[in-house]
């Protein structure tokens, strides 16, 4: 289990004073005291909170690998660096893979963490904890599939849910897709008989709290099937029901919640019915903005995810889970194979097409991007060209949300296998994301038998913000 009180290293905000080409980068600034009261005064008791209105998750299921992505080690033995070379960014002294050329020309717009650490290497539990921000009961078992449980604690995304909810159509929270897990004997995505994952829903927030899941394909008129009424169903015959069930709307307590939920399932279906009000299709967008993105799932997500952004929904998350010829980000045979034609082009076109999209838009200081997994991969290349489950070093890239960019935070060690200085733990990104958005982390909510609990457990990265 990591130190209850893991923080960032600190490294000056100029970019021309805090990279340092070599074996690591040196670590510099104030102390951990200072770091901590800085931390705390931002957050507790309304002290000064950020200025974005919403954040775009982008979760890479299975487990990204750090050492082929964004923290490279030309130095170290084959066995350890892969195949792969380091390019340089525009940020001098900061390399990143050769498989990543467009966000490697945008380098000043996004800061890495490099010493990011899990206190488990499995998957599942570390899913919950990064989605959730708490441990589960069973962390050392892997294949507990548990579907999600009403005393489960809630995805971030249905936290936001709870404190910016305003009452429109539009939810707080939408999943793309929902958080599931894959067939594990047929080694496929199971489309049409998904089994979610605890992690991904509202747990004892309740129902109503639970995230709009888009488990279409992203752009197409029935993206969220859920909306989409019966052909049958005019839209004048649509509005006589809905007026029907608000006459039986019944005020017992037993039954708000059911009655909230279906009041904006039908405020939602008539929003997709509305071609001028539709987030949940790519319409109206330019086919270069649409090519810029990228013709694949992933692409059409973050396109969506800005869609969204911008029509007020708080948090959106795309859970990258699809089926590549590695297993997604599950790359335990055919790594290098997989990053190379699949997931690092993916990733490369589809946020810096996010980046630059938002910034074109006057969104970037409004939206925070988070792009992360459940841990992060084993230093050692495996007899399969492969990386396994590896919790105790990752990267995250952060971009937006009015935070300092340009920066690398934290440092591994000569082989990416541990960090050398303070790790930073996810519920730390966590503290950063709502302090970002403007919430106190020490807000309470409260579980199904009253009792309270604090929305965050993390400290806020200063050097962010």
């Amino acid at each position: 289990m990591l130190p209850e009180l893991a923080v960032a290293s600190h490294l000056p905000h100029r970019r021309r004073d805090f990279l340092r080409v070599g074996g690591g980068l040196a670590c510099a600034g104030f102390g951990l005291p200072t770091w901590v009261a800085q931390a705390q005064g931002d957050t507790r008791d309304g002290g000064r909170g950020g200025r974005a209105k919403s954040c775009i998750l982008v979760y890479l299921l299975g487990g990204p690998p750090h050492l082929d992505m964004f923290d490279l080690k030309p130095e170290a033995a084959a066995e350890i660096r892969g195949p792969f070379q380091p390019i340089a960014t525009n940020v001098p002294g900061l390399d990143i893979c050769e498989h990543l050329p467009r966000l490697a020309q945008m380098a000043d717009q996004y800061t890495l963490l490099r010493s990011v650490s899990y206190p488990n290497s499995n998957h599942t539990p570390m899913i919950y904890y990064t989605l959730t921000g708490r441990p589960t009961e069973r962390p050392d078992e892997d294949n507990d599939v548990r579907p999600p449980q009403r005393s489960d604690f809630p995805h971030l995304g249905c936290v936001l849910s709870k404190l910016q909810d305003r009452g429109g159509a539009l939810p707080a929270y939408v999943a793309l897709p929902e958080v599931a897990t894959r067939n594990s004997t047929q080694g496929e995505f199971q489309r049409g008989a998904r089994l979610p994952l605890r992690g991904g829903a509202a747990g004892f927030l309740g129902a109503k709290y639970d995230a709009l899941n888009v488990n279409g394909e992203p752009g197409a008129v029935d993206a969220a099937p859920a909306l989409m009424p019966p052909p049958e169903v005019t839209a004048e015959r649509f509005e006589r029901r809905a007026a029907f069930l608000e006459l039986l709307n019944r005020p017992a307590s037993a039954t708000r919640d059911f009655d909230d939920v279906r009041h904006r399932a039908a405020l939602l279906t008539g929003v997709a019915r509305d071609s001028r009000q539709a987030p949940f299709t790519l319409a109206g967008e330019r086919e270069s903005l649409r090519a810029r993105y990228g013709e694949h799932r992933f692409g059409r997500s973050l396109l969506m995810a800005r869609r969204l952004v911008e029509a007020g929904v708080s948090l959106v998350a795309v859970h990258f889970n699809e089926m590549t010829v590695c297993d997604g980000w599950d790359t335990h045979t055919k790594n290098f194979e997989g990053l190379q034609t699949e997931l690092l082009p993916m990733v490369d076109q589809g946020l810096s097409a996010l980046i630059d999209d938002l910034k074109q838009r006057g969104m970037f200081d409004d939206t925070l991007i988070l792009c992360f997994g459940e841990f992060g991969r084993t230093p050692k290349i495996n007899a399969n060209a492969g990386r396994d489950h590896w919790g105790p070093c990752s990267t995250t890239l952060v971009a937006g949300g009015g935070l300092r960019m340009g920066q690398v935070i934290g440092a591994s060690d000569k082989i990416g296998a541990y960090p050398i200085t303070d790790p930073i733990r996810p519920v730390d990104v966590h503290a950063t994301m709502y302090h970002a958005l403007g919430i106190d982390r020490h807000t309470l909510i409260y579980d199904h038998l009253n009792r309270p609990y604090e929305i965050c457990t993390g400290q806020v990265i200063a050097p962010l913000v």
